[in-house]
């Protein structure tokens, strides 16, 4: 028996996700059906979910009067917004057999005159589901449902962080897969150009992008026998090597990279790119050029070795690198300071294995269809430490734990993708409590 309370739209804004959630699962009273003319309805088969463009449900089967149709359903919370969508001007809505919306507005016709069949449903929801469902919508705290998640069974709570991390994962192969395609699936070029991403960190990220865009990997291994090589190669296609010296160390990288220049028809980027302000001086960029030369150094082919290499702290010790003499003493050229090393901390190559290494070992398993690396990510991720932000600190208030960083990376995709958008319903943990 369904139970069902009179709501006002105008005061609580019903979302079309609600609509397609109790759509889908059948959560709508279907007895005694009649579209907003007054012909029977009967729903055969509701239909299957469309997340692409088109239509919301199709291969749905309803009667309308004695007729039985098989076509597509679309679901408005208004049937307004067929209009405000545009759907009258675009052809794949004219198989639409039936118009299911919140509130019929509007009476909605195809482009030769004939009325859409359409059903409205703003009586036909449980009352239950309603309830909570304005109850997660009215909840000002942090997430929609921090007074509730402690009450949810375990095991949701695992296959909610289950999902989450292949969504994140999924999610940041995007860019890798980007690279690839624009390298023309050249694993070596993809990591390169992707590991050196992390090297610029936010603010950089683009100019460390153009930077080992413009040196071929191909060169880089053919003269990484010399780390001052490297170097020389680095700074002079960033920009940095087209200043006036007197120091003895930029002078041999200025004289090196005028040979390699030539020898690789090279173009330098240009300097402005690169940003210094509001950065702390471990992070100025020519420290990270000198870090990124010492990693590409030290490793005979950096993506290879990650392949191979399965032990979380041999990939570590592929990061743990000495800069080069000079810049124990300088952030810039030119400029002495005090002496300091300049070493990747524990936290550094943490994070550089979340951002980097991870996403890539789950792209190569799925582009190549090995299972194994995509599970060699995901357990990278069980092995490390987790962040510590602002958002995991919130989520650890609510007393969830954090272990690691498969945890603080799956809840840093909830609360951003997920809860701060009101995706409940997409959700098991929404899911169980609209259905608790």
């Amino acid at each position: 028996m369904f139970l069902f309370y009179e709501i006002d739209v105008n005061q609580m804004k019903i979302r079309e996700d609600f609509l397609h959630y109790l759509w889908k699962l059948k959560k709508i009273d279907f007895s005694d059906l009649t579209t907003t003319d007054g012909e029977p309805v009967s729903i055969i088969q509701s239909g299957t979910n469309n997340s692409d463009s088109g239509p919301d449900f199709f291969n749905a089967k309803v009667r309308i009067s004695d007729t039985v149709w098989v076509g597509n359903i679309e679901i408005h919370v208004y049937a307004s917004d067929w209009l405000k969508h545009n759907h009258q001007n675009d052809p794949a809505y004219n198989n639409v057999i039936l118009h299911v919306v919140y509130d019929n507005d509007v009476n909605i016709k195809f482009n030769n005159g004939v009325n859409v069949p359409t059903i409205e449903i703003k009586d036909r929801i449980p009352k239950g589901y309603l309830r909570k469902y304005k109850l997660l919508k009215k909840n000002e705290g942090w997430i929609p449902c921090d007074s509730r998640i402690l009450d949810i069974n375990t095991l949701t709570v695992v296959n909610t962080l289950e999902k989450a991390i292949i969504d994140r994962l999924t999610q940041k192969t995007l860019r890798v897969r980007e690279l690839f395609h624009a390298v023309n699936s050249d694993w070596n070029q993809t990591f390169y150009i992707f590991l050196s991403r992390y090297f610029g960190m936010k603010v950089n990220a683009d100019a460390f992008e153009m930077l080992s865009k413009s040196i071929d990997y191909k060169i880089v291994l053919a003269e990484k026998d010399s780390l001052h090589k490297l170097e020389a190669l680095l700074f002079g296609q960033a920009g940095f090597l087209n200043e006036e010296f007197e120091e003895e160390y930029p002078l041999s990288l200025q004289k090196s990279y005028q040979h390699l220049e030539t020898k690789y028809n090279l173009n330098s980027i240009p300097i402005s790119v690169w940003k210094f302000s509001k950065l702390r001086p471990a992070n100025f960029p020519t420290i990270r050029i000198a870090q990124m030369a010492s990693v590409l150094f030290k490793s005979e082919n950096i993506f290879r070795q990650i392949l191979e290499i399965e032990d979380l702290d041999k990939i570590k010790s592929l990061f743990k690198i000495e800069v080069s003499g000079y810049w124990l003493e300088h952030y810039k050229f030119g400029e002495k300071s005090t002496f300091k090393k300049k070493r990747f901390g524990k936290n550094a190559i943490n994070i550089l294995i979340i951002n980097t290494i991870v996403p890539l070992l789950f792209f190569y398993g799925e582009y190549n269809n090995i299972e194994a690396y995509k599970s060699r990510a995901v357990e990278l991720l069980s092995k490390i430490e987790p962040e510590s932000n602002s958002i995991i600190n919130a989520w650890k208030k609510l007393n969830i734990p954090v272990k690691s960083a498969y945890d603080s990376q799956a809840l840093l995709q909830m609360k951003l993708n997920n809860c701060d958008s009101f995706k409940c319903l997409e959700c098991p943990i929404g899911n169980e409590i609209m259905n608790n």
